[in-house]
């Protein structure tokens, strides 16, 4: 596997981060910045020129990261050239949360199931119902093969997130890559590192992602009472009270996050990134610095356990916007948390999110949809 890296920036323009030259080998180009960057077309043109045989995705972020820096208003490339590996790319659109199911079905069709080991998934991040487009995958892929990725950003604005495969980013768009031979490992891992606080509550209203009640009382004025004078710069300050869901899965209960996507004073309901079952018990949460930094490096001992004492060769991180805005000045340092546990020969990059999807458990199709997580996922191959 190769690897080159180059960032660019206002002041400094494009810089090279790594002596290699991939340019006719690159089989795969990442490319996550701001909406306002990653949809300047005269960016993808000179992209598309330096790598020409590649695919090129562009995603819109919360935070670009690259090596452990975490920048904002920055392009961060990453272009790949594997071995042995195939990659085979797919995409589709959706305009609500309803077509996220589909979405999902739709995708994992799209790509062939032989020889197939590995999915990720790049996401519009606001019109998506992630639980939906990952039980759409997982039912309609194999099910001994894993699914990471996450949701993209649009910093703390929630206005609009953008998605681009060999073209200019939209929104509304959904990217798959589906990854083959036998030559590949694949490690992935999620963990969180927040406490939960207060009273278990029971979800008593709520339609597939869009929250009405906890213990039958409006769950906005719930929100609204432990935000105070933050209220008004609702929904990005919701981030700072995730919700802690004690779910059913097929070998027991587990907890997954959710974080706030929007807000409807009218209805006093909050819509998440992910299902609101009825009947689920549900807590609030906040952050503890440093468990949340101590969580990045949890969710890498979990990836690097599956890479079976193979050298992790590229790393690719999603982290929750949340984390980033209550680590503030800290934040790269769960980026060194990360690093610390991987070595400082694998070449990592990523962006924080507005939900992230890993398998909850050593089962590849235990697949879920997280929130406040930091994600890893990691490659290398056999040689």
């Amino acid at each position: 596997m190769q690897i080159q890296q180059k960032k660019w920036q206002q002041a400094s323009g494009w810089v090279e981060l790594s002596s290699s030259d991939i340019k006719d080998s690159a089989q795969w180009v990442m490319v996550f910045g701001s909406t306002k960057m990653v949809k300047d077309a005269a960016q993808l043109s000179l992209i598309q020129s330096w790598y020409p045989k590649a695919h090129i995705l562009l995603c819109s972020t919360a935070g670009e990261i690259i090596g452990t820096q975490v920048l904002d208003d920055s392009l961060c490339l990453t272009a790949v050239s594997f071995a042995k590996t195939r990659l085979e790319f797919g995409q589709t659109m959706v305009s609500k949360a309803t077509e996220s199911e589909q979405a999902g079905k739709t995708l994992a069709g799209s790509i062939p199931h032989d020889g197939l080991v590995h999915v990720m998934v790049f996401s519009e991040g606001l019109k998506i119902n992630g639980t939906k487009l990952v039980d759409g995958l997982r039912n309609n892929l194999p099910p001994d093969i894993s699914v990471t990725g996450g949701l993209v950003g649009d910093g703390a604005a929630f206005k609009e997130t953008v998605v681009g495969l060999d073209g200019p980013p939209v929104s509304g768009k959904v990217v798959v890559i589906g990854f083959y031979g036998t030559a590949l490992r694949v490690g992935y891992g999620s963990f969180g590192g927040w406490d939960s606080f207060g009273p278990e509550r029971i979800i008593t209203k709520s339609s597939d992602n869009v929250l009405y009640e906890l213990d039958d009382k409006p769950a906005l004025a719930l929100y609204k009472e432990y935000l105070g004078e933050k209220t008004k710069e609702l929904p990005g300050s919701g981030l700072l009270f995730p919700l802690s869901l004690r779910v059913k899965t097929k070998n027991g209960e587990t907890n997954i996050v959710r974080t706030i996507l929007a807000v409807d004073e009218a209805a006093q309901s909050m819509t998440f990134a992910g299902d609101m079952p009825q009947g689920t018990p549900a807590q609030l949460m906040r952050a503890n610095f440093d468990r949340v930094i101590d969580g990045a490096g949890e969710a890498a001992n979990l990836s690097i356990k599956r890479l079976e004492n193979n050298e992790v060769e590229l790393a690719i991180l999603v982290s929750c916007v949340g984390r980033k805005l209550i680590l503030q000045e800290r934040t790269e340092e769960e980026i060194e948390a990360v690093q610390n546990v991987i070595g400082k020969k694998a070449v990592i990059t990523g962006f924080y999110s507005y939900g992230e999807l890993c398998p909850t458990a050593a089962a590849a199709d235990q697949c879920q949809l997280h929130n406040q997580t930091m994600t890893v996922t990691m490659f290398h191959e056999v040689l």
